[in-house]
This record gives structure tokens, sequence and C-alpha cells, in this order.
């Protein structure tokens, strides 16, 4: 199937004018700027939405179904990739950019929802019409006619090697991952075929939106009350969460408004509070958040702190990402203080600090329901550029902390290249015992299925969380 130039309507036939339709240019619009300026939709979608209503282009419905295309559509975008190229006559590579987002568009609207069948492929024409001309249009109708044909089961049975054959390529191409991602998954999960496409699935699911309310400056009941039993339900494992139901919008409430609660996935919460809770010898005074960016950790370990007479340092390298962990501790009930600075080369002196939290830039693998592009976006060789880092934040973090005090190494990432094997590199050059794994489950109070320990992994679908990993070291000379 060849896209084909624009041509006039045909003689005696008016031509019509094509119609914008407000939620699909949208979604194309998101698409666009998740492409061309490797933006991401969370950060790009919300100000869309909000310019939409304000021009009073959209409601409640039109904004959740916009928002649906856009993250189902990223989502599904390897098995749609391969579907569409079942469609065409070319490698996907030569199809334009803007076309193909158009046609991933219509073809998330035919196999992923219950969109009928014509209004998917009309509605798909006619933002091609708008976006990218008459003739492509056409060229955009042949293929989605030829999707139409078979339901998302079909295809897959069609585009998807065996599992017998391929294992990894059929579970990427099914679960919409790309291959390196689906092996790195699997080992790090451990288990049979069940529970990696469990985890697989699960990362394709829309995730909840879970508030905390920060310590010393709100409760979870506030959130409740303020919300009511029909919104909003309790965590399931933090006490100061709160889960919204589908459709909930944090803006509208007072305590998020006003800073005293944030939005935060569960798992961050409790990496923090089990950071907050592990058993330290001799004072508790001084504690440092190392890599505070953008600052939802910070603020709980803040709030906490000063329940308890301590103090938190909160350092982060980027200038501007230190100006968002100031903006999320104001307000906070107790002495604290916010500095820009290489966690590499602190500019504090050698174990100043009680507790100290690490939570180091990694590929993200583990909020991938949040960030559903960074699948597509990430290398193998990003493993390798962020190695060093990593390795050289916990060996600052492990000078920083004091004889008797404990150290919090954290990553939004389950792959054991960004999870025990920095802890493991680090450890062997604190010889003769002065540092100590502490068995860090036990500070997971109630949540299940922790593993072997002592290091911690949370997975979405275990836990209803993003997949953050947790080990505790103390140093003991």
């Amino acid at each position: 199937m060849s896209e084909q130039p624009s041509r006039p309507s045909k003689p005696g036939k008016p031509y019509r004018r094509p119609q914008k339709d407000p939620v699909r240019f949208l979604a194309f619009e998101a698409l666009r700027a998740v492409d061309e300026r490797d933006a991401y939709a969370n950060l790009v979608l919300p100000p869309l939405l909000r310019k939409a209503r304000a021009k009073g282009d959209f409601d409640g419905r039109d904004a959740a179904l916009a928002t649906e295309l856009v993250y189902g559509t990223l989502r599904r975008q390897g098995t749609y990739d391969a579907v569409i190229s079942a469609c065409v006559d070319r490698p996907l590579r030569e199809v334009d950019p803007p076309v193909l987002d158009v046609l991933s568009l219509g073809v998330h609207q035919l196999l992923g929802t219950r969109i009928p069948t014509h209004a998917a492929v009309s509605a798909s024409v006619e933002l091609a019409r708008v976006v990218l001309g008459d003739g492509r249009a056409k060229f955009v109708n042949a293929v989605l006619r030829k999707v139409a044909r078979q339901d998302l089961d079909g295809w897959l049975e069609q585009v998807a090697p065996p599992y017998d054959d391929d294992p990894e390529d059929h579970l990427a191409v099914v679960h919409s991952h790309p291959r390196w991602v689906v092996s790195a998954l699997w080992d790090s999960l451990g288990g049979g075929r069940a529970g990696i496409e469990d985890l697989l699935e699960a990362d394709n699911e829309r995730p909840e939106v879970t508030l905390v309310a920060r310590p010393g400056r709100s409760t979870a009941d506030e959130l409740l009350g303020a919300l009511g039993e029909e919104s909003a339900l309790p965590g399931r494992w933090s006490p100061y969460a709160v889960r919204l139901s589908e459709g909930g919008e944090p803006g509208a409430i007072d305590a998020v408004r006003e800073g005293r609660a944030g939005v935060q996935d569960e798992g961050s919460q409790l990496v923090a509070l089990a950071l907050a809770n592990a058993p330290v010898e001799g004072p508790d005074r001084a504690w440092l958040d190392g890599c505070a960016g953008p600052g939802g950790k910070a603020a709980m370990l803040a709030g906490l702190a000063a329940e308890r007479g301590a103090v938190l340092l909160a350092s982060e390298k980027q200038p501007h990402r230190a100006g968002l962990v100031a903006k999320a501790l104001a307000g906070n009930p107790g002495p604290y203080q916010v500095i820009a600075a290489d966690g590499t080369r602190p500019p504090w002196r050698p174990g100043t600090f009680d507790r100290v939290l690490m939570d180091v830039p990694c590929t993200g693998l583990g909020a991938l329901r949040r960030r559903p592009e960074a699948r597509w976006r990430r290398r193998p060789e990003d493993l390798e550029a962020f190695a060093p880092l990593q390795r050289g934040l916990l060996r600052t973090a492990l000078d920083s902390v004091r004889v008797g005090g404990v150290v919090g190494y954290a990553t939004c990432s389950p792959h054991l290249a960004e999870t025990r094997a920095v802890v493991d590199d680090v450890l062997k050059h604190y010889e003769n015992g002065s540092a100590e794994l502490l068995d860090a489950r036990p500070l997971f109070q109630d949540v299940p299925a922790l593993g072997d320990g002592p290091d911690v992994q949370l997975w979405p679908h275990l836990h209803g969380t993003d997949a953050m990993y947790l080990a505790l070291i103390r140093r003991t000379a």
C-alpha cells in the first residue's frame, strides 16, 4: 500500500472541507510532541487539556477519550507497529512519522477500544485530511480498512511468532515491550511464563492516581473526607496514601493546591517510609536526600524528620529541579534546607548524616505504566551510561553517613544491572564489615510477596505500585 499525492476532487463533485475533531486533533498533537521533542505524555497532555477546556472545546468525556487515545496508543505502539507493517508495502521506517501517528491512533480505536469500526475509520481519515492532506488521507483509509478485517486476537495470531519458537519475541509483540526490556524484566522477576505475562499486562494498564498526605501537613483522613467515599479509597500499604477513583482530579483538592498533599505513587511512599523507620544506632538528628528532585520523597522525609526533631538536607544537582524540591517542601513544619549540588562531589563532610536516601537516576523501567513512551526511548546502552553515576552516588551516600547510620539505595527500575549489581559492586569496597545490608522487608509492613531479601523489589502486578527497588545499608565502621 503506497501513499498517494493529494488530488483535487472529481469533476462535478463539490469539495468538502475537512472537519476538525478537537479530541483526535489534540491526541495527534500530543503524539507529535512525544515523537518530535522527546516529550513525555504526562507532561504534554495536561496543558493541552487545560487549553481545550478553557476554549470550551472539551468536557470531561472528551478529556477522558483524548487521554485514552494518547496513552493507549503509546502503550501498544509495538503491537500496532507490527499490525501496520503487515498492511503496508514498505518498511515502517519509510512511513512519515505524522502519517504513522494518525495510523496508530486509528489502529488503537479499531483494536483497543469499543469505538465502532466505521466511526474509528472515518474519524481517522478525517483527522488525516486535516493534518496530512487528502492524498495521504486516502492511504490512511486503505490501511485502516485492512486493519479492520481482524480483531486484536486475530492480528496477534498473525504477527506474533509462536511462544514455543521464540518466547521473548512473542511476549514483546503481544504485550508491546521491546524484546530487550522483556528479557531484562524476566531476569529480574524470575519464574515462568505466567509471572512475566502478568507483569507485562500490568505495564499496559492505566495506573491509579495516588495521593500522599505529607506528614505534619495533612492526613489521609483529611483527603478522604474532602473527596468522599465515591471518589477515593485508602492506600493499600502506606498510611499516608489515598487512591483516586477514575476521573478524580487532584488539582481540585485544597490540600493538593496548598502543597500539603501531592501526587505520589505508593511505592515511592513505601521507600521513603522504610528509610525513615530503619533502625539507627545513636542520635537521629540529620537526614539527607541526596537526589531529591522533583521533591516527592523529600517532602515526606522532611515531614517525618520534623516529627522527630531532625533536619533534612535535600540536595539536587539540577537547579531547576532543586526549585521543584523547594516548592514541595515549602510549608514543612520543621527546619530543612534545599541546595543545588552534585551528589558525586558533595559539599558536606563525610559522616555528617544519620540517614541518607539516594534515589538514583535510572532507566525508569519500573514506571512504564505512567511513562509508556520510555520503553521505546530507552536502549540497552543506557544502562552503561547510568552505571558509573549510580555507583558514584551510592559511594557518596555511604561516605556521608556516620557509623551506625543507614543508607537507602533506591531506583525506579527493577533491572538487575541498576539494583543488586550496583549494591554488590559498591559493597565490595567496604571491607572488614564496615557496611552491611539490612533486611528491608520488615519495614514494608503487611506488604506481601517481597521475595528472599534482604533488599526489596516492588512490582506493578503484585503490589499495584511502580517497580521501586530499595536496599538498606548500615555503616558499621
